[in-house]
């Protein structure tokens, strides 16, 4: 069992349960890519930034945006994230843990 370090309890952490079943790698990219995909969607739409707009800005066509835009999508590379974090005016940053 290991302490969840916020509440001091101890207990098993979803964490732990995720790398027992052998999801925890899949899951957090998955959940990365689903919060990268919410925060661009919010900043476009901060910025008042239609997808029309957001796709010449990248050089692409709007259906290929809609797919970096889909949380669900888990092909679209760190480049194409990167280059669409600079499209308003953010950028990623990654780090090892």
């Amino acid at each position: 069992m290991s302490t969840d370090t916020e509440t001091g309890k101890a207990g098993p952490l979803f964490e732990d349960f995720l790398k027992e079943q052998g999801t925890y790698e899949s899951t957090t990219e998955q959940a990365v890519k689903r919060v990268l995909a919410f925060q661009l969607t919010t900043a476009m739409k901060e910025q008042h930034i239609s997808k029309v707009e957001m796709a010449k800005r990248l050089d692409t066509s709007r259906s290929q945006l809609d797919r970096l835009l889909d949380p669900n999508n888990n092909s679209v590379t760190l480049a194409v994230l990167a280059r669409a974090a600079q499209a308003v005016g953010r950028t990623i940053k990654l780090e090892l843990v």
